[in-house]
């Protein structure tokens, strides 16, 4: 069976300009109404990862969230942006990188994503504990930013679902599969497998290369890409930068198990990877440990905690205030 992957070339974030993108990308898939009926409750799920370096592209653009919400609001869906970053909250997050005003305009409400146990049935991952806003809504947006990333080669669709993890259960998911990078990357597409979102719409205008997810630098690619199979999407992307796939442990796990689609089963109604092949995208200058050691569990955790509890609480008091 045949499974389409669109990709098209984009260059501005300009936000009718875009739009005009984003149609274009979906009109192949069926556009937005396709995956999007009227009452949904959909989550749109951004690269939330950071708000320390909101100028090095590393998290999702403001600007992508904003027309997908607002596609999904013209076709009667009721959208509402989650996630559950590393550090901080999702609101303080998407403030810092500039999406609070997008979102006020749409009236999109930014929930925190809050853990809870679902059955898999994989029994080496049944204590995964995801999102329950994530697994009860009715549709899940997943919109990923294309990065390099030094312990996993390159992010793509299947990676940015790990943010319906809790924020500390990533710290503890780094200590317990870390030290198999199979196991890991098997975490992670059962991770996607789970969350099953009905699209996924990958950032590419500007990427992140070289030492990410966060301390690399932005890079033009001029590249949006989509489908209804996460794992054939990031197939296809990393055909684009090309990055042998086996050296990517969420594509060549979801590759060894059979989840995602043959090559020879994708299908490229607009552009091919090939059209849009990047010879010298630049990669983490060295792989680092995925495992997180107990010191590493208790200071991520901690600065979570302080971040979300105190440090934003104690900055927007201050707002008030003043």
């Amino acid at each position: 069976m045949s499974v389409p992957v669109s990709l098209i070339r984009a260059q501005s974030y300009d936000i009718p300009a875009l739009r005009q993108s984003i149609e274009a990308l979906l009109e192949p898939l069926g556009g937005i109404a396709q995956f999007v009926k009227p009452g949904d409750r959909v989550l749109l799920k951004p690269n939330l990862l950071t708000g320390a370096r909101p100028t090095q592209e590393c998290t999702t653009r403001p600007e992508v969230v904003y027309v997908v919400a607002q596609m999904v609001q013209e076709v009667g869906g009721k959208p509402f942006l989650g996630d559950s970053p590393a550090f901080g909250t999702a609101h303080g997050v998407a403030k810092a990188n500039g999406l609070l005003p997008l979102a006020q305009e749409l009236n999109l409400p930014i929930v925190e994503l809050h853990g809870h146990r679902y059955p898999t049935d994989n029994p080496a991952f049944d204590h995964l504990r995801l999102s329950k806003e994530a697994m009860e809504a009715d549709v899940v947006i997943n919109l990923p930013k294309v990065k390099s990333h030094a312990q996993l080669t390159v992010t793509l669709g299947a990676k940015n679902l790990f943010g319906c993890v809790p924020g500390k259960m990533k710290a503890w998911w780094h200590m317990e599969a870390g030290k198999d990078v199979e196991r890991f990357g098997t975490m992670l597409v059962e991770t996607a497998r789970l969350i099953n979102p009905a699209l996924t719409l990958v950032d590419g205008i500007i990427g992140h290369e070289g030492n990410g997810p966060s301390g690399g630098d932005p890079r033009e690619l001029g590249v949006l890409a989509a489908s209804a199979d996460v794992f054939a999407v990031d197939r296809a992307m990393v055909e684009v930068l090309g990055v042998d796939p086996q050296t990517v442990p969420t594509v060549a796990q979801s590759l060894r198990l059979g989840y995602c689609p043959d090559w020879d089963d994708l299908t490229f109604p607009a552009l091919t990877p090939a059209d849009l092949r990047v010879e010298d995208w630049r990669l983490p200058d060295q792989l680092l440990p995925i495992d997180f050691g107990m010191p590493r569990v208790v200071r991520s955790t901690f600065k979570h905690l302080y971040i979300r509890y105190i440090k934003e609480p104690m900055a927007a008091y201050a707002k008030r205030s003043a």
